[in-house]
């Protein structure tokens, strides 16, 4: 049962900060708590208008669209189905390199700007408006509530990217006091760091955590060879997302914190597509997002079969993701979910593959820590950090056209910076670095953690 504390910040304090935004993040959650029950039909019906009206406004109004229409000979008034959809080319993270401006709706307001974490080595630069970030946020609010967690309640953020680390200034710290989230940098886990973690969750029994599994899951470890209880906070769940959920990840942050673990899958580019309810599934935000599984060779593969993942996310129309290329392999499911929601599954996610890498002094940190520093440096296509021992890390570089002579220099400071001086760092410049099986890089492999 929620606190009227709770109940304040949910029904009236968030509410009007959503509204001093000019977010209708409120409205847009109530209609999603609506429509979760709708049919498959149903659900199918408000995808293809919604497709509709999106892609109308693109040819309208975003100069990219309009061009691609007129090369295609076709207008967007004759996609009337979601097969259709077929009919219009891939959108690349490349594309949209190349074509930032042109991307962007003659007719958007102010846009923020956004990044993603460059898990390949080649950061993704995009506009979000706030159509999009009000859908995100009510997507997000509808998944917790379904495991009894709401806005107000206290909330545990163990995160690493700077977008969240480098923006806590008195008017969100303030506001996250407000909203009881407290963050964790998941940067750095030294033993004296996961014992201040552990502590801080002791200290403010949350309701939920909310993270990366393998630093959740690295925190539950150590509380428990701290010997340190962690079952008898009142957790009422675990929600892990932005990378792959390993089912001993999942068996260790259940046990140490006695409380359910529930998988979110999506980005900052492609935005929540799915997220696990109490009954087991990973339920797609159909109202938002049509998700299409693809082969190597672009083309749709029924459920059931495995592939790549493209998304249309249908509340962009400030900067149109259509048919966009995520690069993660997952499988479509047939299944009905046994909690009753029509909303579509997805099953057999394998994108999203982070690591840890230990520092000379033996502080583990996640892997996140060497790739930032390499991921802003101009001029290189992609990369793989491999931490062959503690003493020894070697960097693979794809070098674009505008590729430092001292890229070397830089790459071996910055990873010298953060595990220590002593590390030999060697750099290899490479004309291709293989992708796993999942279709991804691995980014980051550390033999010294377990590889």
């Amino acid at each position: 049962m929620a606190s009227l504390y709770t109940k304040l910040v949910s029904g009236l304090l968030f509410p009007l900060h959503e509204r001093l935004k000019h977010h209708h993040t409120v409205a847009v959650r109530q209609r999603m708590e609506a429509s979760q029950w709708w049919s498959t039909e149903r659900l199918a019906a408000l995808q293809r208008e919604r497709l509709r009206a999106l892609l109308i406004k693109s040819q309208r109004d975003v100069p990219y669209y309009r061009d691609l229409f007129a090369k295609l000979g076709c207008d967007a008034v004759d996609i009337h189905s979601i097969d259709d959809l077929q009919r219009l080319p891939f959108l690349t993270k490349p594309i949209i390199r190349q074509n930032l401006d042109q991307l962007r709706s003659e007719r958007a307001g102010a846009l923020a700007r956004f990044n993603t974490g460059g898990s390949s080595g080649e950061p993704l630069i995009f506009l979000i408006g706030k159509e999009r970030i009000s859908h995100d946020v009510a997507a997000k609010w509808r998944a917790t509530r379904w495991w009894g967690v709401d806005i107000g309640d206290p909330e545990i953020v163990v995160w690493g990217s700077p977008i969240e680390l480098t923006a806590q200034d008195r008017i969100r710290q303030f506001r996250d006091r407000l909203l009881r989230t407290q963050l964790l940098p998941a940067f750095e886990m030294s033993e004296s760091k996961l014992d201040g973690f552990v502590d801080t969750i002791r200290r403010t029994r949350p309701a939920m955590l909310f993270g990366y599994p393998s630093s959740i899951s690295l925190i539950a470890k150590h509380a428990e060879k701290r010997r340190q209880a962690m079952n008898d906070l009142g957790i009422r769940v675990a929600f892990v997302t932005s990378e792959r959920l390993y089912e001993h990840q999942r068996d260790d942050i259940a046990r140490v914190f006695g409380c359910p673990v529930a998988n979110g899958y999506g980005g900052r580019d492609a935005g929540f597509i799915a997220h696990q309810c109490p009954q087991g599934g990973m339920h797609i935000t159909a109202e938002d997002l049509i998700v299409e599984i693809v082969d190597r060779d672009g083309q749709v593969l029924p459920r059931g079969a495995a592939g790549e993942v493209v998304v249309t996310h249908l509340a962009t129309g400030e900067f149109p993701f259509v048919r966009y290329r995520t690069g993660d392999v997952a499988v479509l499911s047939d299944r009905v979910c046994a909690c009753g929601r029509g909303l579509p599954l997805l099953e057999e996610i394998q994108g999203r593959t982070t690591d840890f890498v230990v520092a000379a002094d033996g502080t583990i940190m996640h892997g996140l820590a060497v790739v930032y520093p390499i991921r802003d440096i101009p001029g290189i296509e992609a990369f793989k950090v491999v931490q062959e021992t503690l003493l020894r890390v070697v960097v693979q570089i794809v070098p674009g056209e505008n590729c430092s002579p001292q890229v070397e220099t830089l790459i071996a400071g910055g990873i010298k910076a953060r595990l220590g001086q002593e590390v030999d760092v060697q750099v290899l410049r490479v004309a291709d670095i293989p992708r796993e099986k999942s279709g991804k890089y691995r980014y980051v492999q550390s033999l010294v953690v377990g590889g």
